[in-house]
């Protein structure tokens, strides 16, 4: 039998259809492989998880945690095992990595998850009116934690007008200005701040205050000092990098124009990176504002309120959280609820602060090209 004639275009079908099942085979199980339903990862998982927690509870060993790692491995294990036979070895390799990487997400995001699950489960019932408008002087076992709600913002608020001038020239400078060695040197020292234990701040603050005021000095202003030396840094990497980023043809195209340097900064380059610096002072606020350790050394425990962050000793919510927790009196269980509302407020605070974050970069961000 002669082959069909090639069409007018010169296209000749037995051609085309030759190697169709040598191709098939280069990729893994020849033109007839299979393929798996798209439901298949996930009733995979849902097999692996069902049929580890039947085991371990026969075992007698029943645990989530255990579950879920013991759950994961047979996941990836038994989807390549199926796609390996459907659909060729190539295929299951790539859907046993994808499976991988899934499972790695939800390793790393369980604990977050089971962590605000277990704060928002723990602090609604500490919260009410009273919590957010009293304060625990002369109340026995109740009050609230207004003075620690109020000391909070504040200790923080000094930290982050403290921080952010000395953080935002340092960058600049860094990035505009510092060059060979001392840029090196001062990059180096940048680093080595970033990772310094808190509570090396705290002690640092402590003995700065001590030099003029004496022992036993605690006040506010002191745990701002203290938040500022952890704030510091994180300001400098994140505004150094935002600097970065903006083009030197916008510099190079102000200083043809004969504008100097400094007002290049100020009316280009600041402008530009503006809703990343922003941004970058948020993360570093939130990064302070749960800090424990060194405003324990520094501003010490209270139950009044104190506004005034140089007089007198004042209270925060993370101090407050840990003292009611530690040492709850005779009323255990209202000291527990309100620990656990401290906290879930910390953390309401902390989302808020990364909302405002995410819309002012929204907002003023800038194209750069």
């Amino acid at each position: 039998m002669s082959a069909p004639p090639p069409d007018s275009s010169g296209f000749q079908p037995e051609l085309a259809t030759a190697g169709a099942p040598a191709a098939g085979r280069l990729l893994g199980g020849g033109a007839s492989a299979g393929v798996l339903p798209d439901w298949a990862p996930y009733g995979v998982v849902a097999a692996a998880l069902a049929f580890c927690a039947i085991v371990l509870g026969a075992l007698g060993i029943f645990t989530v945690a255990l579950m879920l790692v013991f759950g994961a491995l047979l996941a990836v294990a038994g989807i390549y095992a199926w796609s390996r036979a459907v659909e060729g070895a190539r295929r299951a390799k790539d859907r046993a990595i994808t499976m991988a990487i899934v499972v790695a997400f939800g390793v790393a995001m369980a604990p977050l998850i089971s962590l605000l699950y277990e704060v928002v489960r723990r602090g609604i019932p500490g919260l009410s009116a009273e919590f957010f408008t009293e304060d625990a002087r002369g109340k026995i076992g109740g009050g609230g934690a207004e003075h620690a709600i109020v000391g909070t913002l504040i200790i923080t608020a000094v930290a982050v007008v403290i921080s952010v001038p000395v953080g935002l020239m340092a960058a600049i400078y860094m990035n505009e200005y510092g060059t060979g060695k001392l840029r090196r040197a001062l990059t180096f020292f940048v680093d080595v701040m970033t990772g310094i234990p808190s509570i090396v701040a705290g002690l640092f603050a402590y003995a700065l205050f001590e030099l003029f005021f004496g022992p036993g000095i605690r006040m506010g202003v002191m745990g701002s000092i203290a938040l500022s030396v952890l704030m510091i840094p994180i300001v400098i990497r994140a505004s150094e990098e935002v600097l970065k980023i903006v083009p030197n043809h916008l510099r190079e195209a102000s200083y043809a124009l004969g504008t100097p340097k400094w007002k290049t900064i100020t009316k280009v380059v600041l402008p530009t990176a503006f809703a990343g610096l922003v941004t970058g002072v948020m993360i570093a606020t939130a990064r302070i504002i749960g800090e424990t350790a060194p405003l324990l050394v520094t501003t010490g425990v209270v139950d009044s309120l104190n506004t005034n962050p140089f007089s007198g000793r004042m209270q925060n919510l993370a101090v407050y959280a840990f003292n009611e927790y530690r040492s709850p009196g005779i009323h255990k269980t209202a000291s527990y609820d309100r620990a656990w509302a401290a906290a879930l407020t910390l953390i309401a605070i902390v989302v808020i602060l990364n909302v405002i974050a995410r819309l002012v970069y929204r907002r003023y961000k800038t194209e750069i090209r």
